[in-house]
């Protein structure tokens, strides 16, 4: 049997415990209305002549509000981003550019988004035609857009690749401007020195360029790199190409 005096210690402790963790979270409440606080102010956000005082009472009878507000657009953030992931898994693009502004809207610094809307916006790019009545506005305004997003990327993460080289292969590909590309496409190589895929693009940009010997020196790096024969092929196709140029 337990006695009474186990029973009024393990009430104690229980108590003690009950304090104690109470204690710990109005500490960190009052440190995270005193961090608020600070950077109202440190940012001038407030009026000089408001008290810091009245400053962290205004903190404390509005945080209950505040955050269920930030909780609200924090899920609402979450919520937009994975429907743009879906809808661009589908090859929904249309609508997948329309969630990625709403996801935008709530978190203009992930870099991600960014890069989603400019593989979006490139495929609708690509994937508009003349129809009577229409003319290159509505095409060149997602190129546009797609090139913007890439860069707006990159500014926002220096080292996120996919950006990159996807804004080389619009640059190569779609926009008639391999100078641009070589950069970016450079860079990646720097991380992954021998990705094909950038080393087909950069090629094709030295190409354009009339840089022939660059050319077929990474063609002849793909060829001895790849292990898949059909793209073992395109690099020959390619050399041969090159060279026909070379001495035409």
């Amino acid at each position: 049997m337990i006695s009474k005096k186990g029973i009024v210690f393990g009430t104690t402790v229980v108590i003690l415990i009950i304090v104690a963790i109470s204690a710990s979270m109005l500490h960190q409440r009052n440190r995270r209305r005193a961090e608020f606080a600070e950077y109202i102010t440190s940012h001038g956000h407030w009026r000089s002549t408001d008290s810091v005082r009245e400053l962290r009472a205004s903190i404390a009878a509005n945080e209950r509000r505040i955050e269920r507000h930030v909780e609200m657009a924090s899920r609402n953030a979450h919520y937009w981003k994975l429907l743009a992931v879906r809808l661009q898994q589908r090859g929904l693009h249309g609508e997948t550019l329309e969630a990625l502004e709403r996801a935008i809207f709530y978190a203009p610094e992930d870099p991600m988004l960014h890069y989603y809307t400019g593989i979006s916006a490139g495929i609708m790019a690509k994937s508009f035609h003349l129809f009577p009545g229409r003319d290159n506005t509505e095409r060149n305004r997602l190129f546009s857009l797609a090139e913007s997003a890439f860069l707006r990327a990159i500014e926002l993460d220096a080292n996120y690749m996919r950006p990159r080289f996807s804004l080389g292969v619009l640059y190569v590909f779609d926009l008639d401007r391999p100078e641009d590309a070589i950069p970016h496409l450079l860079r990646c190589l720097e991380v992954s020195r021998n990705d094909v895929d950038t080393l087909f693009v950069l090629a094709r940009a030295f190409f354009m360029l009339r840089m022939f010997q660059d050319a077929l020196d990474l063609y002849d790096r793909i060829i001895i790199l790849t292990g898949d024969e059909q793209r073992r092929i395109d690099a020959r196709n390619n050399r041969q190409t090159v060279l026909g140029h070379m001495h035409g």
